[in-house]
């Protein structure tokens, strides 16, 4: 019977400390750290933290606003998570090219807020690639490149296993011996 009662105190135990344990690392409160920059193109990218360093493990509602060249405004835009990564949010080409400066909060329950100075450009894009002709060699065998193809590697790689193994036999016959 005492066997039983040390096996029961045991997991009990064992259940206290591990509530115990789960409750304040599970809690995150105050206020998010807030990191905002531009994409390099149009966009504004926005890192979110808690305020304890810990990585989001839940979307949050934040806002972007802004003031552009020649007074222009942004916003309220809702800003949804990127998939780049927890705590990531991207708004995407809202800005037109000049110097904007923006502003992204969040609401309770997790407040924060900051503001940045953007510098948009227009998006580049990337060159077409230029055009690459296909063709067999013809100052080889039945056109197959230099090598004569993929067999002569299989080949040897082959005999290089039969080698190996021969040799592993060999040995492994003079130990039994």
């Amino acid at each position: 019977m005492t066997r039983i009662r040390a096996v029961v105190t045991a997991v009990l135990v064992g259940l206290v400390l591990a509530l115990l344990s789960t409750g304040p690392a599970a809690a995150h409160g105050g206020k998010l750290k807030l990191e905002v920059a531009g994409d390099g193109a149009e966009g504004v990218t926005i890192q979110a933290t808690y305020g304890d360093g810990h990585r989001l493990d839940k979307p949050v509602r934040l806002v972007l606003t802004g003031t552009g060249p020649d007074g222009q405004k942004l916003g309220p835009l809702q800003l949804e998570p990127a998939p780049e990564g927890q705590g990531f949010y991207s708004s995407g080409p809202v800005l037109s090219p000049g110097r904007w400066r923006v502003t992204v909060t969040a609401p309770a329950p997790n407040p924060g807020k900051a503001a940045a100075e953007i510098q948009a450009t227009v998006a580049q894009t990337a060159p077409a690639p230029a055009p690459v002709a296909m063709t067999a060699a013809a100052d080889t065998p039945r056109g197959r490149g230099v090598g004569g193809g993929w067999w002569p590697i299989a080949a040897a790689g082959l005999v290089l296993t039969a080698a190996a193994m021969g040799v592993a036999m060999l040995f492994g016959r003079r130990r039994a011996s």
